[in-house]
């Protein structure tokens, strides 16, 4: 039991405590009020009334000091080795920008790491959490994404090599483990649903390498979009984070985690209020599959939605815009061959009504591969009723093997990069913004000439030299054109978060 004190198994006298503390504060203020107002004229005043001051009992304020004291020993530093070509440590702009908008520099990851392109070797630090008497350790993906070498030290000091269990760039969660010899102080992951706005709450973490650090505020909101991914359901909070607090747990006043510290909206990168935590919910889910699989497995529909507006409702003769309307079928997903066509609105779900754009998404994506789910939608402004198989998602290395071009082409080309065509379910699954356009690298080999001159998984490329591309083959003809003009180099435009800029990729003699 020693080992596992910062859990919420004794935590109900701290949380009386502060109810308490909370309760009288207001009392105190209330009469405080009451004194100073047209009550205390019905009463004997203060003598201070006499000289025009009224009496003011400053309200008490709730200590955090034995939750933090309680779980502080299951938050972890996370620092990180990569080379600079593999991993994405510069702060990450919101992605769902247009480039040079006024909001560009914005929305930040906070991972402590100001990398430059064309170094060779960079370090890193991150936040992460014990969640497990046995070493797991929860963090952010883009902590430890491309990383050679993680390391965790641990609140008593001590330094341990980690293994990755798995990782989920969908929703920037990953899964460590370490071998500290001896069990391990964890927290509980809690279920954030119950959260409301206002209340408080605790970040614990390494903002700039600091270690140990603990900030309060409250919960500013619920339910953000952020357009980081299609699953974006964020708390909000005012709790101070920064740089290093990244994958750092989001305690309530109870010790219990209810979310995972992962980005900020900054103009200057620094902390100005506004943080977004992971709720726990979702956290729970995918550490589940990643503990288990080591990747996190989703349902898949192949449609392509957009929001139903007032105008699109009008046009259709809807009376509301609820439900989500289906703009395309993508042919090789499940709901090709079903009775679903473009143009259907879905209303409802298995028995969950389908209120928002993304309600269709999650519920699709937290549904098991094979499982039967009855749609009820409008098409031509009558009610009818589908039943579909729900398929399992595809991820990037399914997709690279079905659309990267042969292996001859690669050896020949010799850059190590593995392309997709950007396809709309590609836009959605991965969160690009709808203007972005070029080919998409699902992997790039470690040690390749593209891996050397920075080229990242995930980035776009627009451009070969000087020419447009929008497909692997094109990409793989250009370089070979540069190839039989015996040049040294191509020049790649990569964009990446939607930052542009080009690259050159020496080719091989």
């Amino acid at each position: 039991m020693s080992s596992h004190t910062p859990t919420t198994h004794s935590q109900s006298s701290t949380g009386n405590t502060l109810t308490r503390t909370a309760v009288a504060a207001a009392v105190a203020l209330a009469l405080a009020l009451a004194i100073g107002g047209g009550v205390a004229a019905q009463s004997p005043a203060p003598q201070a009334a006499a000289t025009g001051a009224a009496a003011i009992v400053a309200p008490a304020m709730p200590s955090f000091a034995d939750v933090a004291e309680r779980v502080s020993p299951a938050v972890v530093n996370v620092t990180v080795i990569a080379e600079a070509a593999t991993t994405n440590l510069m702060p990450r702009q919101h992605p769902g920008l247009p480039e040079g908008a006024p909001l560009d520099e914005f929305f930040k990851h906070f991972f402590d790491q100001p990398n430059m392109p064309g170094r060779q070797r960079a370090e890193g630090a991150g936040s992460g959490f014990v969640i497990d008497a046995s070493g797991l350790v929860v963090t952010n993906n883009h902590v430890v994404e491309g990383a050679n070498e993680i390391t965790v030290t641990l609140n008593d000091g001590s330094k341990h090599q980690a293994q990755v269990v798995g990782r989920d760039d969908k929703t920037d969660l990953a899964l460590l483990k370490i071998d500290a010899g001896r069990t391990l102080p964890f927290v509980d992951l809690a279920d954030a649903s119950a959260t409301r706005v206002g209340d408080w709450v605790l970040a614990v973490g390494n903002p700039f390498g600091l270690g140990g650090s603990v900030s309060a505020g409250i919960v500013s909101a619920r339910g953000r979009d952020i357009n980081a991914g299609p699953y974006d359901d964020y708390l909000q909070i005012d709790a101070p984070i920064n740089r290093g607090n990244s994958g750092g747990p989001l305690f309530d006043v109870y010790g219990r985690v209810i979310g995972v510290n992962t980005a900020i909206y900054s103009p200057t990168g620094g902390n100005v209020g506004i943080g977004f935590a992971i709720p726990a919910e979702t956290v729970k889910k995918v550490v589940a599959d990643l503990r288990q699989d080591g990747r996190v497995s989703r349902g898949w529909l192949g449609v392509q939605i957009q929001p139903v507006t007032e105008d699109i409702a009008g046009a259709l003769g809807l009376t509301g815009t609820d439900g989500v309307l289906i703009a395309d079928i993508l042919p090789d997903g499940p709901a090709a061959g079903t009775e679903l066509q473009p143009g259907d609105v879905i209303l409802k779900a298995g028995d969950q009504p389908i209120k928002d754009y993304k309600d269709l998404p999650k519920l699709i994506a937290d549904t098991k591969a094979g499982t039967r789910l009855n749609l009820e939608l409008v098409r031509g402004g009558k009610p009818l009723s589908v039943t579909v198989t729900i398929g399992a998602m595809p991820g990037s290395e399914t997709l690279a093997k079905n659309e990267v071009q042969p292996a001859a082409t690669q050896d020949e080309t010799k850059l190590g990069l593995y392309l997709v065509s950007v396809t709309p379910e590609l836009r959605q699954e991965k969160g690009l913004r709808p203007a972005s356009n070029g080919v998409y690298v699902a992997r790039v080999q470690p040690g390749s000439p593209a891996a050397e001159a920075g080229v990242e998984s995930g980035s776009l490329i627009s451009m070969v030299g000087g020419q447009p591309v929008d497909s692997p083959a094109q990409v793989y003809e250009a370089v070979r054109a540069a190839v039989a003009a015996k040049r040294s180099a191509v020049m790649l435009r990569i964009e990446k978060d939607g930052r542009p800029m080009f690259i050159a990729v020496p080719l091989a003699a």
